[in-house]
């Protein structure tokens, strides 16, 4: 019987074996060391992710023991609700987050995006993808967003890199964690209560005049939203370019797709998305009582959606394992489905579809090297913490 831990896959290359067997052998997979159930098939996690009667995510989305505290709606946001309090929250974040706010800042996005190139290619020949730019922008858009001044970024994305770092079969946020997560806290707070008594036209601002029927935002509501920004909308942009350029460098015949028509980059990126998401698990707990593939899940137990395993299903995809641009991808929840579906779902499409767009047109020949690449050590998150690449400046 195949065996699956979330922690013995942290950094693997490639995991996705590890799920093919365990579509095969076992639709509703148990492991009782850690303690969870796992769905690894595409229409058994898009039902689950779907299954607010059954599941909640009121104890967070990670199977790690501190997502289960009390407190940790109050960085979580959404992510650790229910409906209906998930659906007021989400529909008082969804008149400030708006798809016009997101669409009219493409321009800026694209300055932002050549700067930051500017900068790369002024380094020579090569060098870190991701600390030197895929780390960079996304924090750079997020900001300018939320209304981060410049000089305080770097740090911030400090703080959020060392909140999902864990080494090794780590079990839980370790103490640098905790602590990055205060921090982080404490900086947004502020930025918040500057808000409150200077208005701007930013998203923090705009969240704390957001109004639906009489109804606000409180500023642990805001709080939470913003620091879910920082941590989430960043470090899976981030993922997300690193695994595009590691993925089209692996496939060369496809690169060579993107060189003659770069109209198909919008589609490097859903292939990303489906191929090798930035997020390949979420979890949830069971809310009562109820049978699963002639299993019975009981209150409060764990159950992991394996959306990593899911969008590489052969019941969905064919040839599920070819990188392959030109595929549908609708089928794919790298971005979730329904009442969870990803809120910057938008913004991570527009802000990869850019920098990639920038990227092809100025570094045509940029290479993965063959050596010093790393990956991050994240529970959920998968990508590289260090992706070298060489290329003609």
């Amino acid at each position: 019987m195949v065996e699956y831990s979330p922690y013995a896959y942290q950094v693997h290359e490639d995991p996705y074996p590890v799920y093919a067997r365990l579509r095969a052998e076992a639709p509703l997979y148990r492991n009782d060391e850690i303690g969870f159930w796992a769905l690894s098939r595409h229409e058994d996690v898009l039902r689950a992710i779907r299954d607010t009667d059954n599941l909640s995510n009121e104890h967070g989305v990670s199977i790690e023991p501190s997502a289960s505290h009390p407190g940790a709606a109050a960085t979580m946001s959404f992510l650790a609700m229910d409906p209906p309090r998930h659906t007021r929250m989400r529909a008082l974040v969804s008149r400030g987050f708006t798809p016009r706010r997101v669409a009219d800042m493409e321009p800026r996005i694209r300055e932002l995006a050549t700067r930051r190139l500017d900068e790369f290619i002024q380094g020579g020949s090569g060098g870190d993808f991701v600390s030197q730019f895929a780390g960079r922008f996304p924090m750079d858009v997020i900001s300018e967003l939320l209304g981060v001044p410049e000089a305080d970024r770097d740090e911030l994305r400090g703080f959020a890199d060392t909140l999902v770092h864990r080494e090794e079969g780590m079990l839980d946020v370790p103490p640098a964690g905790m602590q990055a997560a205060a921090y982080m806290a404490q900086y947004l707070g502020q930025l918040i209560d500057e808000r409150v008594a200077h208005p701007r036209d930013d998203l923090t601002g705009a969240l704390l005049r957001a109004e639906l029927d009489g109804d606000r935002l409180q500023r642990e509501d805001v709080l939470a939203f913003v620091f879910l920004m920082i941590v989430a909308g960043n470090e899976t942009t981030t993922k997300l370019l690193g695994n595009a350029v590691y993925w089209l460098g692996k496939n060369p015949e496809q690169h060579a797709l993107v060189e003659r028509d770069p109209s198909l980059i919008p589609r490097w990126v859903e292939e990303t998305l489906r191929y090798d998401a930035s997020t390949q698990m979420l979890a949830r707990t069971v809310k009562r009582a109820f049978e699963l593939h002639g299993q019975k899940l009981e209150p409060g137990e764990k159950l992991l959606l394996l959306m990593g395993s899911a969008n590489r299903d052969e019941r969905a995809f064919a040839d599920p394992d070819r990188f392959d641009i030109q595929r549908n991808t609708t089928a794919s929840i790298a971005f979730g489905q329904g009442a969870h579906f990803c809120v910057g779902a938008s913004l991570a499409r527009l802000e990869a579809r850019v920098a990639l767009e920038e990227l092809r047109s100025r570094l045509p020949d940029l290479k993965v090297a063959s050596s010093g690449l790393k990956r991050v050590h994240s529970i959920n998150v998968r990508g590289f913490s260090c992706l070298p690449v060489e290329f003609s400046a």
